[in-house]
């Protein structure tokens, strides 16, 4: 049996799919260790330049390290030549992410390397219900490199997640790359997610990222009525302009991205904003400041626009880099001020905050504490301060 070690780089989807790999290897007796071992599995991103490089840094130091590695994910699926060069010890593995586990798990069963027995961490467990996305925004590499939507069996995914549960999970992501396209025949993520969120023992439930257009009347309903739906959601903005919108290929306005995260205002909304699209002008830019304001948001993953190979804007680049860098210093300045004034406003109140490392933990609305106890419960604390890392619990 070999050791190993996993790394994944993006988003939630690329934690999941890099999880998937490391319950494939524990599965089949392999030990995971830190540091130098047999195997390393790099689960990597191309969603900008700056991505895709940070994979290549991260195969390319594995591989002194480790006997073996395996490049797997979206800048595997991207081709190109963004893993060219690198030592004969690395595996590029261009699969669908259905087949990437099984196929890695096959390929290190084959080494022959001595191991020992593994185990899981038993915090969160991050439950995929979808795949892909058939969506044409003119920016994004995603539909290339993942394919179009598809859908897990509605009886599946709610198998998985009673095995989770019963691991000693308290806490289920859903989580896809576009979770709204979720659809089991006539079956869709509302019912789901009322049907999970009633899944005996789980304490807490969350969308990992949801689209604006399928935030409707039915998804709200299933949010507010199933208790165990933890109050956070995190849906993309990209843009708080209309104009850039329509050039994205986005398919809402900016009324229409208020209008349906309204009845949701007391829930704690993220998002992600793309910042320097091809054109994007000041006035542009002041209307995403506008935007997440309006809509409450409390924290933005700010994107510097970066033209991505085999979409229709891949020849685009017309914001000049120090104006992008610029924008997004902003940007982030306003989220991380919006943030802490979210904690501020929280002091004195009290909250469920499950504990998923030492020292931290998240409430029922993501907010990150600062307490003791021990990783894997909830502990019913009290805001008593705050830090620059979150909430300090009494």
């Amino acid at each position: 049996m070999a050791s190993f070690s996993v790394r994944f780089l993006g988003c939630k989807v690329s934690q999941l799919d890099a999880h998937d790999v490391r319950e494939a290897l524990v599965g089949d007796g392999h030990r995971e260790v830190e540091g130098a071992g047999d195997v390393a599995v790099v689960n990597t991103c191309c969603v900008t330049h700056a991505a895709l490089r940070k994979s290549r840094r991260a195969a390319a130091r594995a591989a002194r390290t480790h006997g073996r590695v395996y490049v797997t994910g979206c800048g595997a699926n991207l081709g190109g030549d963004a893993f060219a060069g690198l030592p004969s010890n690395v595996v590029v593995v261009r699969r669908r992410s259905e087949a990437t586990a099984a196929l890695v798990a096959a390929d290190v069963g084959a080494l022959g390397c001595v191991g020992g027995e593994a185990q899981l961490a038993r915090t969160r467990a991050f439950v995929k219900i979808q795949d892909g996305c058939s969506f044409s925004c003119r920016f994004c590499v995603i539909p290339l490199v993942r394919g179009g939507t598809r859908s897990r069996r509605a009886d599946a995914v709610l198998a998985e997640v009673r095995r989770r549960v019963a691991q000693g999970h308290p806490e289920v992501v859903l989580t896809g790359i576009n979770l709204g396209l979720f659809r089991d025949g006539s079956y869709r993520l509302p019912q789901l997610v009322r049907e999970v969120g009633a899944v005996p023992g789980l304490r807490r439930l969350r969308l990992s990222s949801i689209e604006v257009n399928h935030v409707d009347d039915d998804l709200v309903d299933a949010l507010r009525e199933t208790p165990t739906v933890g109050r956070h959601l995190h849906v993309p903005l990209q843009s708080g302009d209309d104009a850039v919108l329509r050039a994205m290929g986005r398919r809402y306005t900016v009324e229409r991205f208020l209008a349906r995260l309204e009845p949701l205002a007391d829930f704690n909304l993220t998002t992600d904003a793309i910042v320097g699209f091809p054109d994007e002008d000041e006035r542009a830019f002041q209307g995403t400041l506008c935007t997440v304001e309006r809509a409450g948001i409390t924290k933005v993953h700010v994107f510097p626009y970066s033209p991505r190979p085999g979409t229709a804007t891949a020849a685009l680049d017309t914001v000049p880099p120090e104006i992008k860098r610029e924008r997004s210093a902003r940007l982030r300045a306003w989220s991380d001020a919006a943030c802490r004034a979210r904690w501020q406003a929280r002091l004195g109140t009290v909250d469920d905050v499950l504990i998923d490392r030492p020292g931290r933990g998240y409430g029922r609305d993501y907010t990150p504490w600062l307490l003791d106890g021990e990783v894997g419960t909830l502990r019913r604390v009290r805001a008593a301060a705050m830090t620059e890392e979150g909430i300090v619990a009494a």
